[in-house]
């Protein structure tokens, strides 16, 4: 029976369950005068599936009284499910322009998204045998998101949530279209995958997504650190009750992983070379790695971007060096 949570009047934290080491994502049903709202809806694997089906039965809810399903970003621990959903419920599913965007490009039937994923792996050093297997990683993933929903862009500055109005903040930088749901009264933030509890948001670069996520995310936290919350109800782990202590933790982890990278640049370094030192204490499969390799190719571009670092070809490869160095 999943360990659902009341964390208000109207609000019900969900934990579903997910195939990854984090175990579940928190997806949030909101009780409103005629029905049910939800944000997010999990990874569509046979475990989930059953999971919601007991949340259901467990909270009485009949899924044709769901009438909205507002979608945080389109990750497929999020997004995944989203299609089954709205098969069973008839609700419309809302979502960012800018992940509206990335769904069609990155789930989408003509997608190229793994193989570009690839590409960019072999172009900073990752050997082809392990490049190989993070595209065919990536590729098999679709599976866990269809059926496709129909989707409307979420173009609404404030939405209704558990009979209470909630702002739409567009916080880019774990995905470019991420966004929080912020209840001022109350004091609540909806905080998806932007801050959480003992682990650090993944910031990544991947094709056809912004050059520098990491600077987009260090502004995206202080649009959140400058708002009045008790509470932030992450997607993974457990709620924040201090949330901008855990923002300047979050800072302090990124400001030393920049720091490291630096340093492994010295005169010239692929990011795989980098990425290789950075997570040499961990044994990393296919799907960590590219991970591992698009967290470091955002903090290096991130340097580049400062001016720290500079980047190179030789012979189709890239290379990043400290900017105060000759010749690599």
């Amino acid at each position: 029976m999943p360990n659902i949570e009341q964390i208000a009047k109207n609000i019900y934290r969900i934990p579903i369950p997910v195939p990854f080491p984090m175990k579940y994502v928190y997806c949030y049903l909101f009780q409103e005068v005629d029905g049910w709202n939800l944000v997010d809806a999990g990874f569509h694997y046979p475990d989930a599936v059953d999971a919601w089906k007991q949340v259901f039965r467990q909270l009485r809810v009949n899924p044709k009284h769901i009438r909205s399903i507002y979608l945080t970003h389109f990750h497929p621990d999020h997004f995944g499910l989203t299609g089954w959903m709205q098969e069973l419920t008839g609700a419309k599913a809302f979502i960012s322009k800018e992940d509206y965007l990335m769904v069609e490009r990155v789930w989408g039937q003509n997608s190229r998204q793994a193989s570009l994923v690839g590409a960019i792996c072999k172009q900073n050093g990752v050997p082809d045998s392990l490049a190989t297997q993070i595209e065919e990683n990536m590729r098999k993933l679709s599976k866990h998101v269809t059926p496709l929903p129909s989707l409307t862009i979420l173009e609404e500055k404030e939405v209704t949530l558990g009979g209470r109005s909630w702002k739409v903040i567009l916080v880019p930088g774990h995905s470019d279209g991420l966004v929080n749901f912020y209840q001022p009264e109350h004091q609540l933030l909806l905080a998806a995958d932007h801050v959480l509890d003992k682990i650090t948001p993944n910031i990544s670069l991947w094709p056809g997504c912004s050059p520098n996520p990491l600077k987009n995310y260090f502004s995206s936290l202080s649009k959140i650190d400058e708002l009045d919350i008790q509470l932030a109800l992450p997607a993974h782990g457990a709620v924040i009750h201090q949330l901008q202590k855990r923002i300047s933790e979050i800072r302090r982890h990124h400001e030393k992983r920049l720091n490291q990278m630096f340093s492994f640049a010295k005169d010239g370094q692929t990011a795989y070379e980098i990425a290789s030192k950075v997570f040499q204490h961990k044994e990393l499969s296919p799907h960590q790695w590219r991970f591992a390799i698009a967290e470091t190719l955002a903090h290096l571009e991130y340097l580049v971007s400062i001016g720290q670092l500079i980047k190179m070809e030789r012979n189709g490869i890239i290379f990043y060096q400290q900017a105060n160095k000759k010749g690599a």
